[in-house]
């Protein structure tokens, strides 16, 4: 298991600018260049103002030329529309394409986790996971979003405004390059400081959603036992470490911004002296000095914007590095050279001295051997922690053995395209989970598409109508969260009614009757019955009075085979099983 974890941790990779311009930005090329030349439009136009100033004041003016004085107001009224139009459609064109970018990413992550191993949820709080999905990829939008084009725009603006600034005066534009330039450098510095907190946040940010998806869903357990005051504690720490983080990356903005005022206020300082100078040495008009201002303004105020377009690209990449691990992750079938494509499958299920270790050299399950062929019942049984369950997880393909064959009707199972064997594969688990709607959308689950009728054959079945006709909705009744609305045999009923409806060749039970009061459990025995015919199924089972005619009895102890046989058989033992079943049946 380390040497897999060491394997992804390998596959993490910092996303640079240039590998997300190939894999985001280049693939929506022909937007991206219209956003462009938008921009480019936009901001020629926005430089008619100070270009038409100098002829205002050097010439209207002076010259009194009314004439002249419409011309330039009809210049500058069309270039300011000019500037609202590309505006609007450039937030109609690239802010619609970043969102619906988000929303395929989105997809893509949530697509991909689902695929990964059973054993990466076990070891990844579900609120931290809805946290990647639906956080991490939103900076995106400054990648395809008015924020890149924006910068790129700036640059140009930027550009075009130095070139004239150095017409009108080279010694005043060269005193202005200096303070840019150290603003220039400490930006820099800042992004490569700024990052690795962005990048952290989203770690915080996991973890602190993760918790409160779990407090939430735990309210009662946190009512029962008082524990609110504790559970405060716990958020509070957790959101404190988030402002704590966000209070780094502010302190670094903070600086970039004081250092841009203060540098460019110098420049603004020098520029007032030196062109007031200039203008009263007659080296300067009027025009050419208002026209300097503006340009300066011009030229810096794309800089300034760049720092903090910077700052948004920064979180993009950090939210990317953190979708990117999860996008290089191993998936199920890509773990093993899964191939094999079962097409009409018997249930012959075989282990052949298969060994299995949660964690490396601390084996679960020691050389199980035992054959389950097709349509018998299985039953396993033993103390908790015996190794039971990983039984069934096996045989559900939810873990893989480290040693060992398991083998679905002479196939090996390791080799086996996993869609193709979980769709004749059905499970029904101790603490069944049922999703938030109703109970008929619940029992549709697995066949979104089966007709009334054999929805109807499965609830009678499952003797899930025993309770649903008492209900003024019947099957379309709401049950809530997990089907918090429900008793525990009724939720049972509806995964069991869940699994007839899936008609698989394999079945799994896992104390499939264990919340289930007596009269409850009469009533499943029946349906259960009913389910098992044909099929092979692996029971567990606390209550023995269960699965008294199951085919085979496995009793596992420390993760071996203690004893098999059928009931009547290990009962004449008179060994574990026996000792089990009599002690049960005194209670």
């Amino acid at each position: 298991m380390k040497k897999e974890s060491v394997k992804n941790q390998d596959k993490k990779s910092k996303v640079t600018m240039a590998s997300a311009f190939r894999t985001i930005i280049w693939p929506r090329r022909k937007l991206v260049f219209i956003g462009l030349i938008l921009i480019v439009i936009s901001r020629l136009a926005s430089l008619v103002l100070p270009w038409k100033s100098k002829e205002l004041l050097d010439v209207v003016i002076p010259n009194k030329d009314f004439e002249l004085l419409k011309y330039l107001l009809i210049i500058v009224g069309l270039a300011i529309l000019v500037q609202a139009v590309t505006s609007f459609l450039l937030t109609k064109i690239l802010s619609v394409q970043a969102q619906y970018l988000i929303s395929e990413l989105r997809a893509q992550v949530q697509k991909k986790v689902l695929s990964l191993p059973i054993r990466f949820f076990d070891n990844t709080k579900s609120g931290a996971l809805v946290s990647r999905i639906m956080t991490d990829v939103e900076g995106v939008r400054n990648l395809i979003g008015t924020g890149l084009v924006q910068m790129v725009g700036g640059t140009i603006t930027a550009v075009i405004s130095l070139v004239l600034l150095i017409k009108i005066s080279p010694s005043m534009t060269l005193f202005v390059l200096a303070p840019v330039s150290i603003f220039g450098m400490v930006a820099l510095k800042a992004f490569k400081y700024i990052r690795p907190i962005f990048r952290k946040r989203g770690v915080i940010n996991a973890e602190v959603t993760g918790r409160l998806t779990e407090t939430l869903a735990g309210v009662r357990v946190i009512k029962a036992f008082n524990a609110e005051v504790q559970e405060n504690k716990i958020f509070e720490e957790g959101v404190n470490r988030l402002f704590l983080n966000v209070k780094k990356s502010l302190t670094a903005t903070a600086l970039m911004t004081s250092s841009s005022s203060f540098l460019l206020g110098i420049a603004s300082t020098g520029i007032m002296g030196i062109g007031g100078y200039k203008i009263m040495s007659g080296d300067l008009t009027v025009g050419d000095f208002l026209s300097f201002t503006l340009l300066l303004g011009f030229m810096i105020a794309p800089i300034v914007q760049m720092s903090n377009i910077g700052s948004q690209l920064t979180e993009a990449l950090a939210g990317l590095d953190r979708t990117e691990e999860l996008m290089n992750m191993t998936t199920e079938e890509e773990e093993l050279n899964r191939t094999i494509e079962l097409k009409n499958i018997r249930g012959d299920i075989k282990f052949e001295n298969v060994s299995f270790a949660y964690e490396e050299n601390k084996e679960v399950l020691h050389g199980i051997t035992f054959d389950a062929p097709k349509g018998s019942v299985t039953a396993l049984v033993g103390s908790s922690g015996s190794g039971k369950s990983t039984i069934a997880g096996l045989v559900a393909t939810f873990l893989n053995p480290q040693a060992g064959k398991i083998s679905i009707d002479e196939y090996d199972l390791s080799k086996v395209n996993l869609s193709s064997y979980r769709k004749n594969l059905g499970v029904v688990l101790q603490d069944e989970f049922l999703f938030e709607g109703t109970i008929r959308e619940n029992i549709l689950f697995p066949r979104p598409n089966a007709s009334e009728e054999q929805l109807q054959s499965a609830v009678k079945a499952a003797y899930v109508n025993e309770f649903t006709d008492r209900f003024e909705y019947g099957l379309d009744t709401l049950i809530g969260e997990r089907g918090v609305k429900l008793s525990g045999g009724q939720r049972q009923r509806i995964a069991i009614a869940r699994a007839i409806l899936a008609d698989p060749k394999i079945i799994i039970l896992d104390e499939a009757t264990s919340n289930l009061d007596n009269e409850s459990e009469a009533l499943i025995q029946k349906s259960l019955t009913e389910l098992m015919k044909g099929r092979t199924t692996f029971v567990i089972a606390h209550r023995l009075t269960t699965i008294k005619k199951a085919n085979q009895i496995l009793v596992i102890e420390n993760g071996k085979i203690a004893e098999r046989g059928n009931h009547d058989e290990l009962i004449a033992k008179e060994g574990r099983y026996f000792d089990l079943f009599t002690y049960q049946s005194r209670i």
